[in-house]
């Protein structure tokens, strides 16, 4: 009898240890889930736009505690699901590796690009297909008034800032540098769409550049092999900063055949964190 008991007891436990090891084989199978943060988005009120808006945020890590204060790069196209993650990676790498300083990366989202990010056109066919277009200037506003306040206020800033867009954005920087230079002590415009209008803007920047002063700044121009429609109005932007060379101005312009206007960003905007960042020599 006893016997017969140990047989069973020991089938019994038999039976629960696929049971035990299932259980432990799902769990091992499960790994733990925790979300991924890179930076901080905050819904500003604009009583200039007449809406919230969506502005992203990437500190330095080390930021809490440094009790330092960092310069500013303002990306245009900065919502999260446009430029800000991979710019804001460009300057968590630059920290990592060592090979940029820090710097804050603020993100201003767009919402409708040929509103807030072109000039007026006169082009019946443009005004035909984007009847929305061509309210830069108060979106300048809403970058000078609200956003640029609102970071300085909130965050340790050094009081050194650069504007960073591609595309229409970089038109928008272009026009920027052009009308408002003191906005920004640097400007970034990757495959700046001058073609915009007739090319217009690029064939007012003459005279705008007589009018500027001779404040240091720095503006860095790219293109890739984008077709005649963007190369010619680049090409009579960097004549006139050629004829009306300002003493405070460091400009460059960088072709980059083996780009297209699809590929150029990221590349692009890492050259220009290394140049507006690069880490002192000992």
């Amino acid at each position: 009898m006893a016997l017969a008991l140990r047989a069973l007891a020991l089938s019994a436990g038999l039976s629960v240890l696929p049971t035990i090891a299932l259980a432990q084989t799902a769990s091992e199978a499960t790994p733990a889930e925790t979300p991924i943060v890179i930076g901080r988005s905050y819904t500003l009120p604009s009583a200039i736009m007449g809406a919230t808006r969506e502005i992203n945020v990437w500190l330095p890590p080390g930021y809490a505690d440094s009790g330092q204060t960092y310069p500013v790069l303002y990306v245009l196209d900065g919502g999260q699901d446009q430029d800000f993650h991979h710019i804001s990676g460009l300057a968590q790498l630059g920290t990592v590796a060592g090979t940029t300083r820090d710097v804050i990366v603020v993100g201003i989202a767009s919402v409708d690009r040929r509103n807030e990010l072109a000039l007026p056109t006169q082009d019946p066919d443009l005004i035909a297909r984007y009847p929305t277009q061509g309210h830069s200037d108060r979106f300048r506003r809403f970058v000078a008034e609200e956003v640029q306040p609102f970071v300085e206020t909130r965050f340790r800033t050094s009081g050194e800032t650069a504007l960073m867009g591609e595309s229409l954005a970089g038109l928008f920087v272009v026009e920027t540098f052009l009308k408002e230079p003191q906005m920004f002590d640097a400007y970034v415009a990757v495959s700046p769409s001058l073609w915009w209008d007739g090319g217009v803007l690029a064939r007012q920047s003459g005279a705008r550049l007589r009018d500027q002063s001779n404040d240091p700044r720095t503006l860095i121009l790219t293109l890739g092999d984008e077709g005649p429609e963007m190369q010619a109005p680049m090409d009579v932007l960097t004549a006139n900063l050629r004829d009306h060379a300002l003493p405070g101005l460091s400009w460059s312009f960088t072709p980059r055949p083996t780009e297209t206007h699809a590929t150029i960003y990221h590349g692009a905007a890492l050259d220009a964190f290394r140049r507006l960042y690069a880490v002192p020599a000992p």
